[in-house]
């Protein structure tokens, strides 16, 4: 049952973004103003002070009617008095603790996956390198995403812990800061763009005093992004591709502005909810789809199905599909890690890259023959 809650929980996280405006300067007018080094996301913006960075969290829930302010204060960094109303994180990290299987990768790009001591559900990260911490003792499951283990949290006292939240009223977050803990709510789910969300690992740079580097392995992922783009110069229109699977007895489409979306028009395929306005999800009939994507050349499925014969268990009803019975189906969800976890859930959205280049092999595999799939299968 936790298994399905939680890819029922990364399915919101992909599908349901939200709209929201990039804020390119501070609320607080007594703030020392100056350039947000985030260019993609929309729901991160640092700025970068003498001593101390300030980290806008833009956002961070749906229908959020308030950003969050936590400044980043080096050893010897002085705050100025107009910020001494937010909270205060002494930076670099030496520990610390996340809550979100697509902050494990950031914090391996940048070396410090070592100063992870906690995760809550520590069988759904897939990595090598965190695995092997987490099979060693280093790593401390540390209870479930909706209800943490306060007192072991306590014990370990890590210097901070990053969570995310769905409202404006979370209890255990509450709680965690009663205890004296530390805690920062991230908001890379809630990003539209590919490269928005992958940009995350700036933040992770500014935590662990590794801001650099983490500049530097961002601008390769845009390089790659942007390369991967350059390789499909021309639109394909006649591309026509189909998007989810029904879950109980409706089938949710992402919509026109989705990350998905994003993908499937960077790869200049046509996908046809495209014009379906917003970014979140839509449900729909299967006879609704069914009228309109009958014909559709592609079909990516939604589900960690391994062949065309679960697909077809799960419901007959899917042969009718042109894609069904030419066999163009494709997963990105069907690989999974040693405890039970998938690895696109955890990799895809810091690799970007990758994910592109994906869906241009299902789409155009002349254009990159000697490509192999980083996440996507083909269902024989």
């Amino acid at each position: 049952m936790k298994t399905a809650l939680y890819k029922i929980f990364f399915i919101f996280c992909f599908l349901s973004f939200f709209s929201c405006k990039k804020s390119e300067t501070l609320e607080n007018k007594n703030t020392p103003s100056t350039n947000n080094s985030i260019e993609y996301a929309s729901s991160l913006a640092i700025y970068k002070q003498n001593g101390y960075s300030i980290i806008k969290i833009i956002n961070p829930w749906p229908n959020a009617t308030k950003n969050l302010t936590y400044i980043l204060k080096e050893q010897n960094g002085v705050l100025p008095d107009s910020l001494q109303q937010y909270p205060s994180i002494l930076v670099p990290l030496q520990s610390i603790v996340v809550t979100s299987t697509t902050i494990i990768p950031y914090l391996e790009m940048l070396g410090v996956e070592k100063k992870l001591v906690g995760f809550p559900h520590t069988d759904y990260i897939s990595s090598e390198k965190t695995r092997a911490l987490i099979d060693k003792g280093a790593v401390k499951n540390v209870g479930q995403n909706e209800k943490l283990n306060m007192e072991q949290l306590i014990n370990l006292a890590p210097e901070l812990i990053v969570t995310f939240s769905m409202d404006n009223s979370n209890p255990m977050i509450a709680n965690l800061e009663k205890s004296g803990l530390k805690v920062l709510i991230q908001a890379d789910w809630m990003e539209q763009s590919p490269l928005g969300k992958a940009e995350w690992i700036k933040l992770y740079g500014a935590l662990f005093g590794k801001e650099k580097e983490a500049k530097t392995l961002f601008d390769g992922i845009v390089k790659n992004y942007n390369e991967a783009t350059a390789l499909v110069e021309n639109p394909h229109k006649e591309k026509t591709v189909l998007y989810g699977s029904m879950y109980q007895d409706q089938w949710f489409v992402a919509k026109g502005n989705s990350w998905v979306s994003q993908f499937i028009k960077d790869a200049k395929a046509n996908y046809l909810w495209a014009d379906a306005e917003g970014t979140g999800s839509l449900a729909l009939s299967f006879e609704t789809v069914l009228e309109k994507g009958k014909n559709a050349q592609y079909w990516i499925a939604t589900g960690s199905f391994k062949n065309l014969s679960e697909l077809e268990k799960a419901n007959p009803h899917y042969s009718q599909f042109n894609a069904f019975q030419n066999k163009e189906i494709y997963t990105f969800e069907s690989k999974i890690g040693p405890t039970g976890g998938t690895i696109y859930y955890e990799l895809a959205p810091s690799r970007p890259d990758l994910v592109l280049k994906d869906y241009i092999k299902i789409f155009h595999p002349e254009l990159i023959p000697n490509y192999a799939f980083t996440f996507a299968k083909k269902l024989n």
